[in-house]
């Protein structure tokens, strides 16, 4: 190799390793500021990353999310400041079940953002979904 190209290969190592530090800062940051605010338990779902990575057209952008290193900050913050850490199992119906009567939803699509319940209930598919990870029991 030439030095040109052992000085860019460098130069792109640093960009990279840059570029990991922030990502890695951010969720530093944000995870901070969930704990912060000192709730008394943190719910969150297990999802499936394996599954989502084999979408070739969304895989390169969910694993810059880094899901796994923002759950495992999460956990051990959590655990840090005695705040009760939930892993909601995959399956469970979050986004299907209505919050205001329970009923579930067989047939919710991804697609419909406005969750619609046979009780008149309307309200934001990820509302309906936070609120009933908020109310979570473990059994």
């Amino acid at each position: 190799k030439s030095q040109n190209i052992v000085k860019l290969e460098k130069k792109i190592r640093l960009v990279h390793r840059r570029i990991s530090n922030i990502r890695n800062n951010n969720l530093h940051v944000i995870t901070n500021e969930i704990v912060k605010t000192k709730p008394s338990r943190i719910v969150m779902e297990d999802l499936n990353v394996k599954g989502m990575m084999k979408n070739k057209y969304l895989s390169k952008a969910i694993a810059e999310q880094n899901f796994y290193k923002f759950i495992t900050y999460m956990k051990y913050k959590a655990e840090f400041n005695l705040i009760q850490f939930i892993q909601v199992p995959r399956f469970y119906p979050s986004s299907k079940t209505c919050s205001d009567c329970g009923t579930i939803k067989k047939n919710l699509k991804l697609s419909d953002r406005v969750f619609k319940c046979e009780c008149g209930h309307v309200m934001d598919r990820d509302l309906n979904a936070s609120i009933n990870l908020s109310n979570y029991r473990v059994s």
